[in-house]
C-alpha cells in the first residue's frame, strides 16, 4: 500500500539538511555556515545519499517521521564556493538527528527532540573535522543495535529500526513474452509475495490506495495490459518513488532466437501478432518495451535458465531477505559455457595456476580446501584478490548512490570448477566482512564436460563415450604421422 502522503504545502518544513545511509535517515541541524552542506557533500562522496539540502519536508507515516526535499529544492545540493549542483535526492525514514551547533561529548548519552510528534535521538556533531564522515557511519551504526528501544518509543512492534526498515518493496514484472514473467510471478508467490498478473494501468492506482495487504505485492504488467504505454508506466513508477514509495521494475528477457524457438515448441502465437511469425510480434513487443528494459532495477536473462534456474535466480534476487539496499551476487563461472548474460562485472582469473593438472585435484572443486589453498598458493593470487577487492569496495558506494539495485559480479576461469569458484569464495567472504554481504552463486561447478584438459584433449582425462575428444583425437593421430 502506498502510504497516506499529504501535500508538500501541508506538511512542516524545516531549515535543516537530510542525508540517509542505506536505509538510515539522518537530520544535520544548525544555523547557516553550522557545515551542514559541506558534510552533506562529504557524506555523498562517501557513499550515502542525499534526501534534502536547507530545507527538508517532514512528516509522519505509519508513526515513523519521514523526511523529503520541498519540490523547488529537489535534486539539488549547495556547495559553497561552487553554486547549486545536480545531486539525486529520494526520500528517508529518520531515526537520528546531528546538531552541528552543539559541541560534541565524549561519550554522548542521546537526548530527544520532538519532529512533528515523533521523538528523535539527537547529539551533538564537530561537522568540519576530518572524520565527521566515519563518525556519523559510526553513529548510525550505534543506533541500529539499540534499535529495540528506539521502536518501543515510537510506539511501533520491536521488529527493525525506523531508519533500516527492510519491509519488501513493490515489485513491477515485465518484459517480454515466453522469457518467463509467469514463472517469475509464481516463484515470488513461494516467497510470501501477492502476486497479480495483468492488472490494467488505470487499476493500479487504485489497487494501492486500498487498504494495505497482508503481503508484498508484485504485479504483472506487459503488452497485454489493457491500455499499455511503457512511457506512462515509467513515469508513474518515477512518481510513486517521489512520494517515498519502494518501487522497482523488473524485465524479464531473452533472445530473440531463444524466444522463437520457445513459441515453435509450444506452438502459441504471439499476442501482438496472432496471425503473423511470432518473429514480427517479438521485433514489435521488444521496441514496446524498450523504455522498461532502460529504466529497469534488474534485468533477468532466461536464455540460458531452465525454469528451475530462473526460480532459483528470483529466490536469491527477489527474495524477501535481499529486498532491502542493493543485492550482491557473486557468480563463478566457466568461459567454456559462455558469459553469464546478466553480469555487470566480469573478472578473468584464467591467469592463475590451474588446479585441474594436478591428478589428485581435478575431481575436487574450489569449495574444497585442498584446491583453495593450490589457487591461493599463486603468487599473483594475493595481489590479484586485493586489487579486485578494493575496486569492487570502490564501486559499491556509487552504484548505491545511483540507486542500482542489483549488482552481479563475475568470476570465470576456463571451466568454472576450481580457479574462479575458490576467487568468488575469497570475494564474497571479503565483501561480507567489508559490511556488504553478497549472496555466491557457483553456476558451473557441477559441469565437467568442459574443463581445461577435455578442451586440451589431456589424454590422462577420463572421458564417457569415446577415450578422446574428436578434435583432439585428430590432432593427436597427426602428430604421430609425423613422428613417422
Amino acid at each position: 500500500m502506498v502510504p497516506d502522503v499529504p501535500a508538500k504545502a501541508a506538511a512542516p518544513t524545516i531549515h535543516a539538511t537530510a542525508v540517509a545511509y542505506g536505509g538510515a535517515g539522518v537530520l544535520l541541524l544548525g544555523p547557516s555556515g553550522a557545515g551542514k552542506s559541506d558534510l552533506a557533500l562529504r557524506l555523498v562522496a562517501a557513499g550515502w545519499r542525499l534526501v534534502a539540502d536547507d530545507r527538508v519536508v517532514l512528516e509522519v507515516r505509519g508513526g515513523v517521521l519521514w523526511a523529503s526535499a520541498p519540490a523547488p529544492l529537489a535534486g539539488l545540493l549547495e556547495v559553497r564556493g561552487v553554486g547549486i549542483v545536480p545531486e539525486p535526492t529520494a526520500p528517508a525514514a529518520i531515526g537520528l538527528a546531528l546538531d552541528l551547533a552543539l559541541p560534541p561529548d565524549r561519550l554522548p548519552d542521546p537526548q530527544r527532540r520532538d519532529f512533528v510528534g515523533v521523538a528523535v535521538p539527537v547529539i551533538g556533531f564537530a561537522a568540519f573535522d576530518v572524520s565527521a564522515p566515519q563518525r556519523a557511519q559510526r553513529a548510525v551504526a550505534a543506533l541500529e543495535k539499540t534499535a529495540a528501544w528506539a521502536l518501543a518509543s515510537h510506539g511501533l512492534a520491536a521488529h527493525k529500526s525506523s531508519v533500516s526498515d527492510s519491509s519488501p518493496p513493490l515489485l513491477i514484472i515485465s518484459g517480454m513474452s515466453g522469457a518467463g514473467k509467469s514463472t517469475v510471478l509464481k516463484a515470488l508467490e513461494d516467497q510470501g509475495y501477492e502476486a497479480v498478473d495483468n492488472l490494467p494501468l488505470g487499476l493500479v492506482d487504485s489497487l494501492l490506495a486500498a487498504d494495505a495487504p497482508d503481503r508484498p505485492l508484485a504485479l504483472g504488467i506487459d503488452i497485454r495490459t489493457r491500455a499499455f504505454d511503457a512511457e506512462a508506466l515509467v513515469q508513474r513508477i518515477r512518481a510513486l518513488r517521489s512520494g517515498g514509495l519502494d518501487i522497482r521494475l523488473v524485465y524479464v528477457d531473452a533472445g530473440d532466437d531463444v524466444l522463437q524457438r520457445r513459441y515453435s515448441q509450444t506452438r502459441r502465437r504471439h499476442p501482438l501478432t496472432p496471425d503473423r511469425p511470432p518473429a514480427d510480434g517479438i521485433e514489435g513487443e521488444r521496441l514496446l518495451t524498450s523504455p522498461l528494459r532502460r529504466w529497469a532495477d534488474l534485468v533477468i536473462d532466461s536464455s540460458d535458465m531452465s525454469v528451475t534456474d530462473l526460480r532459483r535466480t528470483v529466490s536469491e534476487r527477489l527474495g524477501m531477505a535481499r529486498s532491502a539496499g542493493m543485492a550482491v551476487t557473486i557468480m563463478s563461472f566457466g568461459f567454456a559455457q559462455g558469459l553469464p548474460r546478466d553480469a555487470d562485472l566480469v573478472f578473468d582469473v584464467r591467469f592463475l595456476a590451474n588446479p585441474h593438472w594436478d591428478v589428485a585435484l581435478r575431481p575436487l572443486t574450489g569449495e574444497d580446501p585442498a584446491v583453495a589453498a593450490f589457487v591461493a598458493a599463486d603468487p599473483a593470487y594475493a595481489p590479484a584478490v586485493d586489487r579486485i577487492t578494493d575496486l569492487i569496495a570502490t564501486l559499491l558506494p556509487g552504484y548505491a548512490r545511483e540507486g542500482k539495485a542489483f549488482l552481479t559480479i563475475a568470476i570465470g576461469c576456463t571451466g568454472g570448477r576450481h580457479r574462479s569458484v575458490a576467487v568468488a569464495a575469497e570475494l564474497a567472504l571479503r565483501l561480507s566482512a567489508a559490511g556488504h554481504p553478497a549472496a555466491l552463486v557457483h553456476r558451473d561447478v557441477a559441469i565437467q564436460g568442459h574443463d581445461a584438459a577435455l578442451l586440451a584433449g589431456d589424454p590422462q582425462t577420463p572421458i564417457s563415450g569415446n577415450s578422446r575428444p574428436p578434435v583432439a583425437a585428430e590432432a593427436i593421430d597427426n602428430a604421430a604421422g609425423l613422428r613417422k
